[in-house]
């Protein structure tokens, strides 16, 4: 039996030799491999931070001491060595556990995640918290190089070496990525290669010899530290994190088990705010991943043994690729279309723009407040900047948008892919609020495509409208209609119309255009006939076409792939009542008022009463309604 299987706690884990670690290990990434090939996941994240887990929790007492795994890419091994191992095969599955950190899901979870760079933040106010209480538990925030590109976590660190008297221990993972490889001054600075361990070591000895002399020990201290400033970054990426007040220790061996434990058992005492800095490979002891730790980061199904992926490519192309095809081709005719993505360039479809137009490519790395400003000033200049961002975490930039971008009406185009319900990665990912939080921005235009032609149509429309606007497209296929060569913009706010019937009006926008067209065929087929919209925009709604619709079938039925709070259907209800209407019977189909936990988006669409099926049961009874009060009405005029 191997040694995982033993452990049940933390507590089983310190009952394990340390020279017997490294086989615990290798047992711990032959469990991440096997299930992550069956499920998916980020793997390379967690394969690196393998002996990182085992020491932080060989060290310290968790859940007592609080431990934050940022983003929680890199978790996997903290969740099976903290009681999960046995419910580890459904990680990510509907009904199993996540793949982020959740302080519902377990105690020993001190912090949900799944948006990065939280985890200083987050720890220094537990550190204040239990200063407050008078309690001595530590608190350790372990966050990747590729987080440390945020503001939030220079605003953590800021604040934490402002008050050295409170305790928090900071483990940089530093494995030179983010999701893609990383970018931007901080992370030249911190792989600088560290060469001269032994002078880092000689400066911390004198600096504990200068201390200790009396009455003059301090001022001698603070210049030596002065007087090595002058070269010291050529030597070490510490002078950063001492400029904020922090105990800076490494860079050190990531995959050395004795030594991190050694260290962090050194360290655990200190009563100021640490940072320790680990170097680590991502997709470490699995060589597809370390070759490949791109695909790896966030992969679907995959053969374990050679790491050949197991999803086969579908013929139709996804709205992620779509995207990135046409903006390549506008590209090419607009040399002012410039493009601007937080880190993500495979992920939002920009690696072909990127490698066609690198001067016009920009990666700002994970800085999403920052995209949208830097987008704000290109703009102001007369450039056209297409900001491609994951819905969930646009929300990040919200107050850029508003202030920087909306407040003056300049010209940026918000590409907001992974709208809706995205699957597996569940609530910390899911894209269910941008119509809503974007819908009520002044100068904002707000449109999303039923299909990939239409999106090609959208983005056309974008870079020739002068002043903001966004398109929002879900994770996943497209529906697979034929593509257009010749690409014609769309008139702002106008819908249109896809069927005719008399017995109700179905509209709806975006990725529910594809299952509206589904369930208006099983309702032709019953003898039910609708009117069948596709908004396409939210804001400019169209309501000079749906109230024109609501005059002679007061019967509407709205479907969207957003919570229902304030977003398309909530528009739709606006626009009758600014018209005047009174006695229109308006159903709104939307994602819940809950957080819509992890699975496969059919299962989610199901589970939210959005997809085909949902909508036949709505307009059946929608249109039963209407039949009853038009078969009245024939009643009273016959007597």
């Amino acid at each position: 039996m191997s040694l995982l299987h033993a452990i049940q706690s933390p507590a089983d884990l310190k009952t394990i030799p340390r020279s017997r670690l490294p086989e615990l290990a290798a047992d711990i990434r032959r469990l991440i491999i096997e299930v992550v090939s069956q499920n998916g996941g980020h793997l390379a994240s967690s394969l690196g931070a393998v002996e990182l887990a085992i020491a932080v929790h060989y060290v310290f007492d968790c859940p007592r001491d609080r431990i934050i795994w940022d983003v929680g890419h890199q978790a996997y091994a903290h969740k099976i060595l903290t009681g999960r191992r046995e419910l580890f095969a459904g990680l990510r599955r509907h009904g199993g556990i996540s793949g982020f950190t959740r302080r519902s899901e377990s105690p020993y979870d001190a912090f949900t995640t799944g948006h990065s760079s939280t985890s200083i933040s987050a720890g220094f106010g537990m550190a204040c918290a239990k200063a407050l209480k008078g309690e001595t538990d530590r608190v350790v925030a372990v966050i990747g190089d590729g987080s440390m590109t945020a503001g939030i976590a220079f605003e953590g660190l800021n604040q934490a070496g402002g008050q050295p008297k409170r305790d928090l221990i900071v483990i940089l993972n530093d494995n030179e990525m983010s999701i893609s490889r990383n970018v931007g001054a901080l992370s030249s600075f911190l792989s600088r290669t560290f060469s001269a361990k032994k002078l880092q070591e000689l400066r911390r000895e004198l600096g504990y010899f200068f201390r200790r002399l009396p009455r003059i020990g301090e001022d001698v201290y603070q210049l030596a530290k002065r007087t090595e400033e002058s070269f010291k970054s050529f030597v070490t990426p510490g002078m950063l994190f001492e400029a904020f007040n922090f105990e800076y220790f490494g860079p050190i061996n990531g995959h050395r088990i004795d030594h991190l434990i050694d260290i962090l058992n050194n360290i655990k005492y200190i009563r100021e705010p640490v940072l320790l800095h680990v170097t680590t490979v991502k997709g470490k002891g699995y060589e597809p991943a370390e070759k490949n730790p791109i695909y790896f980061h966030g992969c679907g199904k995959f053969d374990a043994k050679s790491g050949v992926c197991l999803e086969h490519r579908p013929s139709p192309p996804t709205y992620t690729e779509v995207f990135g095809e046409t903006l390549v081709e506008l590209a090419r005719r607009d040399r002012r279309v410039v493009a601007v993505t937080a880190a993500m360039p495979e992920g939002t479809g920009l690696s072909a723009f990127a490698r066609e137009f690198p001067e016009r490519f920009f990666d700002v790395g994970i800085a999403e407040q920052h995209a949208v400003t830097f987008a704000a000033g290109m703009a102001v200049e007369g450039l056209r900047p297409v900001v491609a961002i994951y819905s969930t975490f646009l929300q990040r930039a919200y107050d850029q948008i508003l202030h920087d971008v909306c407040l003056e009406r300049l010209p940026v185009v918000f590409a907001i892919d992974r709208a809706g319900l995205v699957g597996e990665d569940g609530p910390t990912h899911h894209g269910a609020f941008d119509l809503s939080y974007l819908r009520s921005l002044p100068n904002l235009v707000v449109m999303a495509p039923g299909d990939e032609n239409e999106l090609r149509r959208m983005l056309l429309t974008a870079l020739q409208h002068d002043g903001p606007i966004a398109v929002r497209y879900p994770r996943g296929m497209a529906p697979g209609v034929p593509i257009a060569c010749d690409l014609s913009p769309i008139p702002i706010g106008k819908a249109k119309i896809l069927g005719e019937g008399e017995d109700l009006v179905i509209a709806a926008i975006g990725s529910s255009v594809a299952e509206a067209l589904k369930a208006e065929r099983t309702l032709a087929a019953e003898g039910i006939r609708a009117t069948l919209v596709d908004a396409r925009f939210v804001k400019p709604l169209d309501a000079e076409r749906l109230t024109a619709l609501a005059r002679t079938i007061p019967r509407i039925l709205t479907v969207e792939e957003n919570v229902r709070q304030g977003g398309f259907g909530s528009a739709v209800l606006e626009a009758l009542h600014d018209a005047g209407f009174s006695g229109v019977e308006v159903v709104r189909l939307g994602i819940p008022d809950r957080f819509i936990e992890h699975g496969p988006q059919e299962l989610l669409r199901a589970k939210c009463a959005i997809d085909a099926a949902a909508i036949v049961e709505a307009a059946r009874r929608l249109a039963a309604g209407g039949r009853l009060t038009r078969l009245h009405a024939s009643a009273a005029r016959c007597a």
